[in-house]
């Protein structure tokens, strides 16, 4: 190309049309170029364009569950044992007595299962009715607690509402002590009290701290009285030859007109009243829990 073309072609250029011209020739050939790249290498093989792989999701830890809080456990309710006079009585060494010993509590024997035998200058076993009496002995001041370690006296009438070393001067059957154990019971083995005139079927406990405390009844922290039951006394007091007199006086009093139980509740009654299963002739077994307020410490 001579210098006039030149100068030709560079007017030409100049042109608006002209330069669109050029830019789509452009655009053109590169086209061509990327799809001459892209379709083959060098050697005619096709090109292998690299897929970049989707990574797998990577689940989200679940969430540990938050641990409950434990239910506080509501507090044991029991029925307060009505409480009674714990001194002064004949033989604890706390009031007069007819009897050969004042305080039967510091009498060697006095600690023992089965009461119906007198221990003391005497070996006569009280008539009647067979009766296996289990106690348990529970704090209602300590949420209803097992009281364990505690003395509980028990003593009670003989089959005609006599008392040992009192009207029966002579005898110290029906009296006796027992340790409460770790589940704060205690067992006796003795028979079914008769009835005193004017007071209804019972039998007397006394509680003491310690062994070693239950030597006068002075030392008492709580006294009481158990009820026998209607049904219970019914059966047991037909027969008028070993129970003499009782079926009569059974029959004018109530836990109303008596002067003890009758001061208190039904529910408070009921909680002393014996539970009672037997027969008159194979003998009774009878239970009883105890909840006097004793503090809250024990």
């Amino acid at each position: 190309m001579d210098l006039q073309e030149v100068t030709d072609e560079i007017v030409r250029l100049r042109s608006p049309m002209a330069r669109r011209h050029a830019l789509g020739w452009l655009a053109g050939a590169g086209t061509m170029a990327l799809l001459t790249g892209c379709g083959s290498d060098s050697g005619g093989s096709p090109t292998t364009i690299p897929v970049t792989p989707t990574p797998t999701p990577v689940p989200a830890p679940s969430p540990s569950p938050t641990p409950l809080p434990t239910p506080t456990p509501s507090p044991k309710t029991c029925t307060q044992t009505p409480s009674e006079t714990t001194a002064p009585y004949p033989a604890d060494g706390t009031g007069a007595t007819s009897g050969s010993v004042n305080n039967v509590l510091n009498q060697s024997g006095i600690v023992r299962n089965d009461i119906r035998a007198s221990f003391v200058g005497s070996s006569a076993i009280a008539p009647g009715v067979r009766l296996t009496l289990n106690i348990t002995l529970q704090n209602s001041g300590s949420n209803c607690a097992a009281v364990t370690g505690y003395a509980i006296y028990v003593w009670h009438a003989d089959a005609q509402g006599r008392f040992s070393l009192y009207t029966i001067p002579a005898e110290t059957y029906l009296r006796g002590v027992q340790v409460t154990d770790g589940t704060g019971k205690v067992s006796f083995t003795t028979i079914i009290p008769g009835v005193l005139s004017g007071r209804y079927p019972h039998i007397h406990v006394a509680i003491f701290p310690t062994l070693a405390s239950a030597t006068v009844g002075a030392n008492a922290v709580f006294a009481t009285q158990l009820i026998l039951p209607v049904d219970l006394c019914t059966a047991v007091y037909a027969d008028t030859t070993t129970y003499a007199g009782a079926q009569t006086r059974f029959g004018a009093i109530t836990l109303a007109s008596d002067p003890v139980f009758g001061d208190n509740s039904t529910e408070q009654n009921a909680s002393r009243t014996l539970t009672a299963t037997g027969t008159v002739a194979a003998g009774y077994t009878a239970d009883v829990t105890l909840s006097p307020n004793l503090g809250v410490a024990i």
